[in-house]
């Protein structure tokens, strides 16, 4: 049986399209996989610590180097890690807050980027598939006005996939502000079909996903 985690850390409960989206992926995996597993991590809901001294240099003693506040520290960061180790495919919620992730998301993958370990050459975690939901209130597309100032995907694509060595995918719904925003109100039309192709896209990369593993 194969383990999804899914992760989410979008701030607006059930008027978040992050959430919206990484749930169709959830469902339709399950929908594919009924026997397998899933592990959902809510981010805003429970948040991680950030990461401190103390867990930061503990990756790099013995154990028995350790102090008691590092022991504490890495205990954390080696469980959140085992957990990701151990999925077989990972769904992450990131919306664009202020150009780039929530801070609640950096806390995490701070936590789980071990040099040595999730990080480097030997990476315990490559070629594993993930598939990461950012949801932008706007677009940031080619030829727009803030064309280049969306930093969640070079930032994501860099982190989990030049240096963690996942398997990265990326679903964009965007001009998600559209029916909040009266500036906005033009753009609803192309907004209602970029949250439509997201949930399409979710669905198809959840079943395929769940297919190749399970087979």
């Amino acid at each position: 049986m194969a383990t999804l985690l899914h992760i989410d850390s979008s701030l607006n409960g059930d008027a978040s399209v992050s959430r919206e989206v990484t749930r169709t992926f959830r469902e339709s995996w399950q929908a594919a996989h009924p026997e397998g597993t899933v592990i959902h991590r809510d981010l805003n809901a429970d948040p991680v610590p950030h990461l401190t001294a103390a867990g930061h240099l503990a990756p790099n003693l013995a154990p028995e180097e350790r102090t008691e506040e590092q022991r504490a520290a890495y205990a954390l960061r080696d469980a959140l890690t085992s957990e990701f180790e151990a999925a077989d495919a990972v769904v992450i919620g990131a919306p664009l807050y202020n150009y780039g992730v929530p801070s609640t998301l950096q806390a995490y993958l701070n936590q789980i980027l071990i040099m040595g370990r999730t990080a480097g050459e030997q990476s315990t975690v490559a070629g594993k598939p993930v598939t990461v939901v950012t949801s932008r209130g706007g677009s940031y597309r080619p030829g727009t006005p803030r064309a280049g100032q969306d930093f969640n995907e070079p930032y994501l694509r860099h982190l989990l996939g030049t240096s963690m060595g996942l398997d990265v995918r990326f679903i964009v719904p965007e001009l998600t502000l559209a029916r909040m925003v009266p500036a906005m109100a033009d753009l609803v039309e192309l907004a209602d079909t970029s949250r439509a192709e997201a949930h399409q896209e979710a669905r198809a990369q959840a079943g395929a996903l769940a297919a190749r593993l399970v087979a």
